[in-house]
């Protein structure tokens, strides 16, 4: 018996190490006034390789609902499908004409047969073919390592193996190349923290239309 709780409690002591190695990124996003930025995407790739994906992504959904997409910014890793379920009593047509995911849903209720795979990275606009103002936008990346920020302005990424990362951010509104917010950080257990200061264009918002009577097709 001692021997068999002898050895239970070094199998413990080596497995701990394992998990400790492992840490969270915290990223805390502001525009150049110092307000925190809400749907910033973070994204941390290691420097010296690809960070390995999940084999099989799980299904993510963007839901129409009140005639806009929620949410407006939805991060993914690639190969992620998404399905756009549409909950209001309008039909809706939703596309993208962005690289790297050219599709169309025609009009429809409920919930398309087949989710979306966006299977390369970038940045992908959704939009809807009747109702102008309706955008969103699909955040693919290349690493398992993303987050979006709350609208406190931080995000954080868990899970994060010790190592060196050049970590980026993003937003739809950002003012220049995604490229020029790169810096490398050295991430140790259990947490490293950095600061984003985001320059952002004006938000440009289609004005929406008068909601149609109940019953209308669109």
């Amino acid at each position: 018996m001692i021997a068999r709780a002898l050895a239970a409690a070094l199998g413990f002591a080596v497995a701990l190490p394992a998990c400790a190695q492992n840490a969270r990124i915290v990223a805390s996003v502001r525009d150049v006034q110092g307000r925190p930025v809400a749907d910033a995407v973070i994204v941390a790739v290691p420097v010296d390789g690809p960070a390995r994906l999940p084999a099989k992504p799980g299904e993510v959904q963007i839901v129409q609902v009140d005639r806009e997409f929620v949410p407006k910014v939805t991060v993914v890793v690639t190969g992620t499908p998404v399905a756009f379920p549409n909950r209001d009593e309008v039909r809706h047509h939703v596309y993208s004409f962005s690289t790297p995911k050219r599709f169309e849903l025609p009009l429809y209720h409920g919930v398309p047969p087949q989710p979306v795979v966006f299977d390369k990275p970038g940045v992908v606009v959704l939009g809807c073919n009747i109702h102008d103002w309706m955008v969103a936008y699909v955040y693919v990346s290349e690493s398992p390592h993303a987050a979006k920020t709350r609208s406190d302005g931080i995000a954080e990424i868990d899970d994060v193996p010790a190592r060196s990362y050049v970590v980026r951010a993003w937003h739809p509104q950002l003012e220049g190349d995604e490229s020029s917010t790169r810096r490398t950080i050295e991430v140790r257990s259990p947490r490293s923290e950095l600061t984003f200061e985001l320059a952002l264009k004006p938000e440009v918002r289609v004005r929406r239309a008068p909601t149609v009577q109940r019953g209308g097709s669109y």
